[in-house]
């Protein structure tokens, strides 16, 4: 009897035992599988992430990706402002409305186009700091081409929303409804049954609310309008087009390089400006961790080599283009006019902070932007 109760004993403690290594088991295969859940979720968003960044370094290493991009994105934001938050007042502030819908959003995209740009800011940085009033004329006409070479690449998303709204028709639509022109109110109304009738009530047409005119006048006058708006606008594409190929062309009739060392050039500037970032943010950890390690741990900071004031003021400033010496940016050329002295320092023999870039070939505009235009 003994025996048989010590026998169901040890079973029942071995069914527990099987239970419990069951029950781990299971616990173990579903963290196993939690594990691979969310590290495949984080692979897939690092891989979405990783593809993300690609088409971002694609489209900003060759420009006219970048630009059509642009162009691309203005084009939708325009669709969606006249859809769905442009709405004519019908009244005497047509003219007003129609034009600010038209004009200031493009302004405001050029204004962002020149903030966005680096040379803006190479330009900029440190200016009012410098008392040399010499040349004032000369610095002042290099000024003026460089912000010049910005705005060509700062109009892209300007021009694009101008073009864009005049082919839509309505803001333009709604504008000329409003003004107060009467030699062009009665070239738009033409019909001369309802003319005088057509010409005041002329800002209600595009809401169709309050007139007493004939539908058939309203549309015809409204398509008009229309068709007036698409054809300034395909005529504003020719020009951009022709313009830029005629720049282009006259850039590149111009340059003292040769095509391929070109290519060479815009490759070498891109991947420095990438490698730049990458190297400025590392030094900029190690001395953060440098410092704060002395802090926290009351220690003696460790020696740490960084470049002076004087060092970041001269390869930030704006390239400047001769024929004596092959340098593709102004770091190249620091380097190569750098020479180590007795104390392993960094020291300047030959470059000048003051030099002017009004002899830059247009060719070279990309330069200091960090671009790789085709």
């Amino acid at each position: 009897m003994q025996e048989e109760q010590s026998l169901s004993s040890r079973m029942l403690f071995f069914k527990e035992e099987v239970v419990e290594d069951s029950a781990v088991q299971l616990t173990l295969k579903l963290e196993v599988k939690l594990t691979l859940f969310l590290s495949n979720r984080s692979f897939m968003q690092q891989l979405k992430m990783d593809k993300f960044k690609t088409v971002l370094n694609i489209a900003g290493k060759q420009t006219n990706l970048g630009f059509g991009l642009i162009a691309l994105l203005t084009a939708g934001g325009e669709q969606i402002f006249s859809t769905v938050v442009f709405k004519c007042p019908c009244n005497e502030l047509n003219f007003v409305y129609g034009m600010v819908f038209l004009l200031v959003p493009a302004l405001a995209l050029l204004l962002l186009g020149y903030i966005l740009s680096k040379k803006t800011w190479k330009l900029l940085t440190g200016l009012c700091q410098h008392r040399d009033k010499s040349l004032c004329c000369k610095k002042l006409v290099a000024a003026g081409v460089v912000l010049f070479q910005i705005g060509t690449s700062a109009l892209v998303a300007p021009s694009t929303w101008i073009a864009v709204a005049l082919l839509n028709g309505n803001y333009y639509e709604c504008a000329m409804t409003g003004t107060n022109v009467s030699i062009y109110n009665k070239h738009v109304c033409r019909d001369g049954n309802s003319e005088v009738q057509c010409e005041k009530e002329l800002h209600r047409f595009p809401c169709g609310k309050g007139i007493s005119v004939s539908q058939a006048v309203r549309e015809d006058v409204l398509l008009n309008l229309r068709a007036e708006s698409q054809i300034l606008g395909w005529l504003l594409i020719t020009l951009i087009m022709l313009t830029n190929l005629l720049l282009t062309c006259v850039a590149r009739c111009s340059s003292p390089i040769s095509y391929l060392q070109l290519q060479f050039w815009k490759a070498y500037v891109h991947e420095e400006s990438n490698l730049l970032d990458s190297y400025t943010a590392k030094h900029a950890k190690v001395f953060a961790e440098r410092n704060l390690k002395s802090f926290f741990e009351k220690t003696p900071p460790e020696n740490f080599i960084t470049p002076s004031n004087r060092d970041w003021e001269k390869i930030s400033s704006l390239y400047k283009f001769t024929t004596k010496d092959n340098y593709y940016s102004t770091l190249h050329r620091y380097v190569e006019n750098s020479q180590e002295t007795d104390n392993g320092m960094m020291r300047l023999t030959s470059i000048k902070s003051n030099e002017s870039v009004e002899d830059n070939p247009a060719v070279l505009s990309f330069v200091d932007d960090g671009r790789m235009p085709l």
